[in-house]
């Protein structure tokens, strides 16, 4: 997977190097939730270059501290990796995106324990809405479905789609994810 993620990177900067860099922006996410069995906080930064056509692509960084407390036992551990994501804005307001990032995180969201398996890729595709609120803040509000869906990815504990039986047990937990992103421009 290491493999993988450096390949992806060093695509990324190949392309960026190669095409004309329009503007740029930083983005800011923020990421935290919890309960009486656990919780997490943190949040990911991202590096945006504008590239022609609309496309806009970039490194991540994301970092998160998490804890748990299920079935008394307390574990806390640190979350963090990078990745890399590329952004069409097919409209003014409409894009549609892909993220990876390959993630430190060894705690299994499944089995509520720590494991030997350390690092969770995750591959999110989806789209949303990309709003400009003010000359410098542009904001991304957007759903994502993770197609590998890691059983120590973080995100598990964030995944909102439940499919339910007749007796309305919940049988199976979509992996999807909604992401609230600020984008402030560095340059034009």
């Amino acid at each position: 997977m290491k493999r993988i993620l450096i390949g992806i990177l060093f695509g990324l900067f190949t392309v960026q190097s190669q095409a004309q860099i329009e503007s740029s922006e930083l983005g800011i996410e923020a990421y935290g939730g919890g309960s009486q069995l656990g919780g997490t906080f943190g949040g990911e930064l991202k590096y945006a270059a504008k590239l022609p056509n609309n496309l806009v692509v970039g490194p991540s960084f994301r970092l998160q501290r998490s804890w748990s407390n299920y079935l008394a036992m307390q574990s806390h551990f640190t979350i963090y990796g990078g990745g890399a994501f590329a952004h069409l804005r097919v409209q003014e307001k409409i894009f549609v995106g892909m993220e990876f990032q390959m993630l430190h995180s060894p705690y299994n969201f499944t089995t509520f324990q720590t494991q030997s398996k350390k690092w969770a890729p995750t591959l999110f595709v989806g789209g949303g809405f990309y709003l400009k609120l003010a000359p410098k803040i542009n904001l991304n509000l957007a759903l994502f479905y993770d197609l590998i869906n890691a059983q120590n990815s973080p995100f598990r504990s964030s995944y909102n789609f439940k499919m339910k039986n007749q007796a309305g047990q919940v049988v199976k937990i979509l992996p999807i994810i909604y992401r609230i992103t600020l984008f402030i421009p560095l340059s034009k």
